[in-house]
């Protein structure tokens, strides 16, 4: 199986970029979630040389359909948008930054209050992680409170992580595993609580061990499950009756289930801040914190304030993002072609006699191999479908640009691999039969 992947695959200059990646890049990539060990190191191309629509191009000029990550869930549209990158290169032919502002800013705050009305002010930034750093400081700011208590995946900032101080796997008990606090202060130690999605009782423990020091109550408002019955609304009262801020992450879901929050659609509760990015700017770099003025205005009491905060591209591309996003219907098609997705990963692995277990919001889905051998089976169905020229791993995030071609031909392909799959584990080969590395199971997102 090794000299046939081979010998169907070039991949030559792709792997040595990656070597000299390892020496110059620790992780060999700025995102943990693309790094190639995540996939199957030896096999997964790591580097694309162009992409358009849902086509990408590795340093090889390897052509692939992409059915995998959609740049993390960034390129809601797909790669290369003609009309998002039509307003960015007017935008760069106007000047990126000058000594003045640029009006795309206040234009955003605008459309993003005007999609959602509780909604007064907006704050930008440039990456999710540093969004909602900026949500807790202003959060903070506003009560004169320090800790927080939040459920869901939030980045990578201290005020995050300082979870884990006391505790190394604080959030792997029963939200994420695999982050390690290194490098957070240790005075930061019992200033952020998780709970989990749909247990309120998590967070009434919680609040009665802190609720008058609690500045916020952070949470994505779905992620693999739709919430209970009243979940949101009873988070949401907790935190008013408290007086402290109720922080939604849409970072991840945010323009999956509607054009704007997540929340728009899940509940009649208002959050007091909302923070946005990933499919915000459709790959470009663009992050919005936005809330009741009362709450953000209390960023004028801190120092919240970088140069790139200010550059013409991000605003004008998240512009041209949700303009297009509503006027298509994004979202409908989202959901679409990740419920057909769902259904037949479903279908084909009971029809090979495969253990999988699917999840996560059709535009957000995921499934996952069953067993000890996880690793080793995930890496051979990547190598299978690279072989078929689509980039492919046990998570689909759709764009606007799949078609439901595309899907009818990514579900062939699956139906093959694991065929091939199945028969493998029956020789008991699976492992011999890698070109590459096992994946590397890296941290789980639980709610």
């Amino acid at each position: 199986m090794m000299d046939e992947f081979k010998s169907m695959m070039n991949l030559t200059r792709s792997l040595s970029f990656q070597e000299r990646a390892r020496k110059r890049v620790p992780g060999m990539s700025q995102l943990f979630s693309k790094r190639p060990e995540m996939f199957s190191l030896g096999v997964w191309p790591g580097y694309f040389s162009r992409a358009k629509g849902a086509r990408i191009w590795d340093l090889d000029d390897n052509e692939y359909l992409d059915m995998s990550i959609a740049g993390m869930g960034a390129n809601v549209l797909g790669y290369a948008d003609p009309d998002v990158d039509g307003v960015v290169c007017e935008a760069i032919s106007r000047g990126t930054s000058s000594s003045l502002n640029c009006p795309e800013e206040v234009e955003l705050a605008e459309l993003l209050c005007e999609l959602h009305p509780w909604a007064e002010m907006a704050r930008f930034a440039r990456t999710g992680g540093e969004a909602m750093a900026i949500a807790v400081r202003i959060a903070r700011a506003h009560t004169g409170r320090e800790k927080i208590a939040f459920c869901g995946y939030h980045g990578w900032h201290d005020w995050y992580l300082a979870a884990n101080l006391e505790n190394e796997n604080a959030l792997g008990e029963h939200l994420l595993s695999g982050l390690p606090p290194a490098g957070v202060p240790q005075g930061l130690a019992r200033t952020a609580f998780p709970f989990r999605y749909n247990r309120i009782e998590d967070l009434k423990a919680i609040v009665s061990s802190h609720g008058r020091d609690l500045a916020a109550i952070v949470m994505e408002p779905i992620r693999n499950h739709y919430p209970d019955s009243g979940f949101l609304e009873a988070v949401r009262d907790i935190a008013h009756d408290l007086k402290a801020v109720w922080i939604l992450d849409e970072i991840s879901s945010g323009f999956r289930l509607t054009c704007g929050g997540a929340h728009r659609v899940l509940t009649a509760a208002n959050p007091d801040m909302a923070v946005f990015s990933k499919a915000l700017g459709n790959g470009y770099p663009i992050a919005a914190v936005i809330g009741r003025a009362e709450v953000i205005e209390a960023a004028q009491q801190s120092f919240i304030s970088s140069t790139l905060w200010t550059e013409r591209v991000g605003p004008a591309a998240a512009l041209a993002t949700i303009r297009k996003h509503g006027a298509c219907s994004v979202a409908d098609h989202l959901q679409r072609l990740g419920t057909l997705v769902q259904r037949g990963w479903q279908e084909l692995a009971a029809r090979h006699g495969l253990a999988i277990e699917t999840g996560g919001i059709p535009p957000l889905s995921h499934f996952s191999f069953l067993g000890d051998n996880t690793g080793t089976w995930k890496a051979y169905f990547v190598q299978q479908m690279l072989a078929r020229r689509i980039l492919a791993s046990t998570l689909f995030y759709p764009m606007w640009a799949h078609t439901e071609e595309d899907v009818a031909l990514y579900l062939k392909a699956t139906d093959q691999s694991f065929a091939e799959l199945a028969s493998a584990v029956s020789r008991g080969t699976v492992r011999s039969e890698l070109y590459g590395k096992p994946a590397r199971s890296g941290f789980q997102r639980l709610t």
